[in-house]
């Protein structure tokens, strides 16, 4: 059967749908699968998709596009577990720019953080997906069991099963921290780090602080071991402070809904530095350094 064709107006019309969608598709698969990379290439297989369903059948075009756009990314999560547990050294997400989109294309800015992706890239594809479409994006589990191909007794399990596990990897409840204190710590953190200021580094980080670097194997100066402690992380900072901070610039980005930096060593970009705070200081450093990922945020 020839395909129907597609007028000026229908191709406008098409367009204008997809644009209003797209903040929240991008928000989805990125939060599925911790690459802006691989989340743009999902929002772009479902525009051509899009152009070539017959559209005078949807009846909800945004309804539409999230289930394409979650079924993709599934498929595309299920294919990269493999290439995970080849990965060299600990896993980070690629650093996505947030601030001017804090929420991501969400409703609530929940499965954002870089800790939290972390965790959810150890659930099951499937359970990611009801996770973020419910915790983010608020849909009902009808919705989410649709999308699964399941039904809504089996989506509100799932959900629940992702809510059980983040709760068992957490090491304590996620605290509410005032943004100018957050700013703060990184702050003091970058002062006594680049100046190997051992006594002022113990300041500012938390007892069981965590330092976690992703250099996939290809960056040198990456721990492959995350480093654990309040004195080991503060020794560890201060002695490669001689060989990392010096001429280096620093420009403050907001990434994943937290303050961070980007540092860059002659024009190029070494690393993307962000943290989780609470009361006790900071908590983990989160030391992203593959190449690959620190191209959008050069």
């Amino acid at each position: 059967m020839p395909e129907p064709e597609r007028t000026d107006d229908d191709i406008e019309r098409a367009l204008a749908l997809f644009a209003d969608s797209r903040p929240r598709m991008f928000g989805i698969a990125y939060r599925m699968l911790g690459s802006v990379a691989e989340a743009e290439d999902i929002v772009q297989e479902a525009w051509l998709r899009w152009q070539q369903t017959d559209r005078s059948v949807v009846r909800n075009p945004g309804g539409f596009l999230t289930t394409m756009t979650t079924r993709l990314a599934i498929n595309t999560a299920e294919s990269a577990r493999m290439r995970r547990e080849q990965y060299v050294g600990p896993w980070l997400p690629e650093p996505v720019d947030t601030s001017a989109d804090p929420l991501l294309g969400a409703e609530r800015a929940e499965a954002i953080g870089v800790a939290v992706l972390v965790i959810l890239e150890s659930l099951p594809p499937r359970e990611r997906a009801a996770y973020v479409l419910r915790e983010a994006f608020a849909y009902d589990y009808g919705d989410i069991a649709e999308v699964l191909e399941t039904t809504s007794a089996n989506a509100r399990q799932v959900v629940s099963r992702a809510r059980r596990h983040l709760a068992a990897e957490q090491a304590r409840p996620p605290e509410p921290v005032d943004p100018a204190r957050h700013r703060a710590l990184l702050e003091a953190f970058l002062d006594a780090a680049r100046a190997g200021d051992l006594a002022a580094l113990e300041r500012v980080l938390a007892e069981d602080v965590v330092s976690v670097s992703d250099g996939a194997g290809m960056v040198r100066r990456a721990a492959r071991h995350p480093v654990v402690g309040r004195s080991q992380v503060a020794r560890f900072v201060a002695a490669f402070a001689p060989v990392f901070w010096p001429d280096t610039t620093i420009t403050w980005l907001r990434t994943n809904g937290a303050p961070s930096v980007l540092v860059q060593q002659d024009g190029e970009a070494v690393a993307v530095l962000s943290l989780d705070v609470s009361g006790a200081g900071i908590e983990r450093l989160m030391w992203v350094m593959v190449p690959d990922k620190l191209t959008r945020m050069s």
